[in-house]
């Protein structure tokens, strides 16, 4: 896989996490649930072309 392409995916990934962080601090659940949703559809991506990324307990990267 592109340099290009794992970056912004690690790039979309952590911006994710930053928006579920500050959705979860400002007691917006819905936006965190759905930045959670985010975070596990990018994790599955990375996992369909072979990029290895850390993730959380709470984040999912297949169901």
């Amino acid at each position: 896989m592109s340099d290009v392409f794992d970056e912004e995916l690690r790039a979309q990934l952590a911006e994710a996490r930053q928006m579920r962080a500050r959705a979860r601090e400002s007691g917006d659940e819905d936006g965190a649930q759905a930045y959670g949703g985010r975070i596990t559809q990018l994790l599955r991506i990375a996992a369909h072309h072979g990029i290895v990324l850390d993730h959380g307990a709470d984040e999912q990267e297949e169901d």
